[in-house]
């Protein structure tokens, strides 16, 4: 990732998740993997990325955080203290964290190169002293950058989207979760022109970004983050998910399709790609949203895809950079072309999948399950 975003746990006392929205968050979330694979191959340049709006997964995880969010917890705060509501979100997202982070650590070193100009040079004791600023994931500071990207965590670039997912948590549980709709409408309103106005204006002509701790990249996650989670948690309160019927396929092709659209407008008309990447989160995201909400699904097959997807959604996010940037020193130290990339490519991607899986099973789920009989009351 959002995205997390970043399925609620499955104890007990939890509610039933709509299946076909975990289904799409495994989507999404198997196509960032695809995307990061192949962005080594645009050299920077975002018109040339493959699976071009990969990007917009993680807008897409914003959503789905905030419609879920609402949707488990809008009617527990009458038995549920902030408190509480804080630990379950710790609970739910913290554990891969730290997974992501120590995979992060174990790869640093291998993937010295000169995409990489800061890792050669880079002491093991400061590599360490990154490590515990990401294992509590606290950004670090530009004396701290120890890749030379810029990355507010070095070790595991993608968890600046949990930083921002953990900042969506508190302001829910602080504030939005008491406003009124009437107030939620004018402030997603707000988000969506400030959305807009950025998605066309940047000299960029997307709304890549969000990943460092300087002023202008705040600014870019911030608006990435504001629109899609309120957004989220009003299209939760205000419809009611219809009947219809089978619609896992048909959400699946629309998010793949948005996701690998190629980029609009070249390099002479970039504003053109900040209105696809503005209606794709304002208009369609909600609606493919909606149409997964309203799903239903059949057949034991279908249920299975969806409940694999569903789980490794999160872990592969999490857990899939850091063996990419070995992967893109060995692209760049052998010069590994796009058409003879293949085989290491699928390897990677096989891999990516298979830390997720094994992640989930032999550690997620058994640490979650723990610290759920551990520390939450039923509510």
């Amino acid at each position: 990732m959002n995205a997390q975003s970043l399925q609620e746990t499955s104890f007990p006392d939890s509610k039933k998740h709509y299946p076909i929205l975990d289904g799409l968050r495994g989507v999404a979330a198997v196509i960032v993997v695809a995307f990061h694979i192949l962005e080594v191959f645009s050299g920077g340049d975002h018109t040339k990325q493959l699976l071009n709006h990969g990007y917009l997964a993680v807008d897409f995880f914003f959503l789905l955080s905030g419609f879920v969010i609402a949707h488990a917890y809008d009617d527990r705060w009458g038995k549920m203290s902030l408190k509480d509501f804080f630990k379950r979100r710790l609970i739910r997202l913290h554990p891969m964290i730290l997974v992501g982070m120590v995979l992060g650590a174990i790869c640093f070193f291998p993937s010295a190169s000169f995409m990489f100009p800061g890792v050669e040079g880079t002491p093991v004791w400061k590599m360490l002293l990154v490590l515990v600023f990401g294992l509590f994931l606290i950004p670090v500071p530009g004396s701290l950058d120890i890749r030379g990207w810029g990355e507010m965590y070095p070790l595991n670039g993608p968890a600046w989207s949990l930083f921002f997912e953990y900042i969506a948590n508190i302001i829910y549980a602080v504030f939005l979760r008491k406003v009124s709709n009437t107030v939620l409408w004018v402030l997603t309103v707000i988000a969506a022109g400030v959305l807009i106005h950025f998605a066309v204006t940047n000299s960029h002509g997307d709304i890549i970004g969000g990943w460092s701790l300087d002023p202008a990249q705040l600014r870019v996650g911030f608006t990435r983050l504001a629109f899609p989670f309120l957004a989220g948690i009003l299209l939760r309160r205000l419809t009611k998910p219809g009947n219809m019927g089978s619609t896992f396929v048909l959400s699946s092709v629309l998010i793949a399709i948005v996701l690998a659209f190629p980029r609009v407008g070249g390099t002479e008309n970039l504003w053109i790609n900040g209105i696809y990447d503005s209606l794709m989160i304002i208009i369609m995201f909600p609606v493919i949203v909606y149409i997964g909400a309203s799903g239903t699904v059949k057949g034991n097959s279908m249920k299975k895809i969806c409940t694999f997807l569903g789980d490794i959604s999160y872990p592969i996010y999490i857990t899939h950079f850091p063996i990419l940037y070995v992967y893109y020193s060995y692209v760049v130290k052998n010069k590994i072309t796009l058409e003879s990339s293949f085989i290491p490519a699928a390897l990677v991607f096989i891999l990516s999948i298979t830390v997720a899986y094994v992640s989930l099973k032999f550690y997620d789920i058994p640490v979650r399950n723990y610290l759920a009989k551990r520390f939450l009351k039923k509510s």
